[in-house]
């Protein structure tokens, strides 16, 4: 076994066909400006923030969101984001939606919109904001094929960043409820193996305070009046995979 030293973060290769491991570190950061427990009959909907220039936000990278916060144990109504488009339209595409929150009382006053939002049963509009892409990399690695034996001779590693942010808006008081951050860092060496998935522990790390957020995990034990500017940074963690 050698064990190779990237910058601060170490990589254990295991000398066999195929096998890898690499090293993530991550940082979750939640500032909330108002309650947002949701109640019975309310939904939220995920939606990738307006560009106007760069990239927008992976659609795979929303969809593991949604997932993960409409299933498990105690499971959130999310909406489609593609359905809740398609019944607002066109007040939420990327070139007609409101840029701040306090704008949906304009786009409520247009005739039918205030309607069509409550038959979907939205409260909250989740905007996620970011991308994962590769930072760094090195080595070389080729692989081939022949009958009856496949093999990589060689080393790569290389290193991949998830950036996002959720900004949550209320539209019943057109109003800002707050903001959650991820960014999960993860370097890979390989022998001809697969990477860590640096975006699904973006996913997962995002979608769990979300959930907090959305269930007022973490408010139970304070009192409401002391919550409406409250902001937690989680402990930074490295996990091995």
């Amino acid at each position: 076994m050698n064990v190779i030293q990237i910058g601060c973060r170490c990589v254990v290769i295991v000398l066999l066909v195929g096998a890898a491991a690499g090293c993530m570190r991550s940082r979750v950061e939640q500032a909330r400006e108002m309650p947002t427990k949701v109640a019975r009959g309310e939904a939220i909907v995920i939606l990738a923030k307006p560009q106007v220039e760069g990239a927008a936000t992976e659609q795979d990278f929303m969809n593991c969101v949604g997932n993960n916060l409409g299933s498990g144990s105690a499971p959130l109504a999310v909406r489609k984001n593609e359905e809740f488009m398609d019944a607002l339209f066109p007040w939420f595409e990327p070139g007609t939606a409101p840029t701040k929150p306090e704008a949906v009382a304009s786009v409520l006053s247009h005739p039918g919109v205030s309607e069509k939002i409550a038959a979907t049963g939205v409260r909250y509009v989740v905007w996620v904001n970011g991308i994962t892409r590769k930072t760094d990399g090195g080595g070389s690695l080729a692989c081939g094929a022949a009958p009856g034996a496949a093999g990589c001779i060689g080393f790569g590693w290389w290193e991949k960043e998830s950036n996002y942010e959720a900004t949550i808006w209320d539209l019943k008081e057109a109003k800002s409820a707050g903001i959650v951050d991820a960014d999960v860092t993860g370097t890979s060496a390989i022998v001809g193996a697969i990477v860590p998935r640096v975006q699904g522990t973006a996913c997962n790390r995002l979608s769990s305070q979300l959930r907090s957020f959305f269930t007022g995990e973490d408010l139970d034990s304070t009192p409401a009046r002391q919550v409406t500017r409250s902001k937690r940074l989680a402990k930074t963690t490295d996990s091995r995979q």
